[in-house]
């Protein structure tokens, strides 16, 4: 049996460290922290992101191809601030390598320059760094920063969410970038890396797009998003309560949408257990929506790939999967 701990990651020790960190600054906390700008501060706010790849960059790697991680590089950015109600503006990037190859940085900075495209934002600088020595040979890292803006009338921070509310779920590409660890240990001990490691690079999905869109035309009818989770490490059980008032919970259906098959097939090499899938990986669902009841006919005919998960319910901000 294989876990996300036994290959080196603590989901709830960093659950700790971020709790404490939240503690020690009030900006902090939810997917994005937020500012209010301008003389007053009662009109806009300013919204900032950070984030990396994680050793989702080994495959790269591994395959030496480096077309795609920039994409999932704004994608776990720019996904974040959505969560928040802000539109992405600008992004900036950090690279750093032991020696530049010219070649694949160019290739590296493409997938950004992508990303900023379908994520709606200019890349608007950067950092490059060479570092003779603390790399090994062929590899390097990547850290993001997004920053975007919102109305403070059209921030999304879940104060809406009542009992009854549908959940939206949107379609994930794939694992996107979180959990790279437990299934690198699973096909590694199963010696089927090779075979499986090219479609594991599939980039995150941005929803930049599709959210914008979709509040635009419930706007049309009076209405909008209540809150929006992005599904990323920890899974549904751990970032669905993120956007849940406290005297509430969440019941998700699970048979309303299949699994995408690379998934099983990484739980049946390592013999992963059911709960320890669902709080290491999105299963199949990148994004949530949490929209009212009234809602939910104009959000599944505006987004066709969006379907009805579940529903919010009464409770103690818990995840319940059904």
């Amino acid at each position: 049996m294989t876990t996300y701990k036994k290959s080196g990651v603590d989901i709830k020790l960093s659950d700790k460290f971020t709790e404490f960190l939240e503690k020690k600054s009030k900006a902090i906390g939810g997917f994005a922290g937020l500012l209010p700008i301008g003389e007053t501060g009662d009109k806009y706010s300013m919204v900032a992101s950070t984030d990396g790849v994680g050793t989702k960059l080994k495959l790269a790697f591994y395959l030496d191809r480096h077309d795609t991680i920039g994409i999932d590089l704004v994608a776990m950015c720019v996904n974040d601030l959505l969560c928040c109600g802000a539109r992405p503006m600008i992004f900036l990037d950090y690279y750093a390598t032991g020696r530049l190859d010219l070649e694949r940085s160019k290739k590296v900075i493409e997938g950004i320059l992508e990303g900023c495209r379908q994520g709606e934002s200019a890349l608007l600088g950067g950092e490059t760094a060479e570092m003779p020595g603390f790399y090994q040979p062929g590899e390097y890292d990547l850290a993001g920063f997004s920053v975007g803006i919102v109305k403070n009338s059209e921030v999304l921070d879940g104060k809406k969410v009542r009992p009854g509310d549908a959940l939206i779920g949107l379609k994930s590409t794939g694992f996107h970038s979180n959990g790279f660890s437990l299934i690198r240990k699973v096909l590694e001990d199963s010696k089927t890396l090779k075979k499986h490691a090219a479609k594991l690079l599939t980039p995150t999905k941005i929803y930049v797009k599709d959210i914008n869109k979709l509040r635009q035309t419930l706007r049309k009818h009076g209405q909008d998003i209540l809150a929006l989770a992005h599904i990323t490490g920890s899974g549904i059980p751990g970032n669905l309560p993120r956007v849940l008032p406290r005297n509430t919970a969440a019941v998700v259906n699970t048979a309303s949408w299949t699994v995408p098959p690379i998934m099983r097939e990484i739980q049946r090499l390592g013999a992963i257990p059911e709960a320890e899938m669902w709080d290491s990986f999105n299963m199949g669902i990148g994004m949530i929506a949490v929209v009212k009841k009234e809602a939910v006919k104009t959000t599944l005919k505006t987004l066709k790939d969006a379907r009805v998960i579940g529903e919010v319910i009464k409770g103690n901000n818990e995840v319940h999967l059904m």
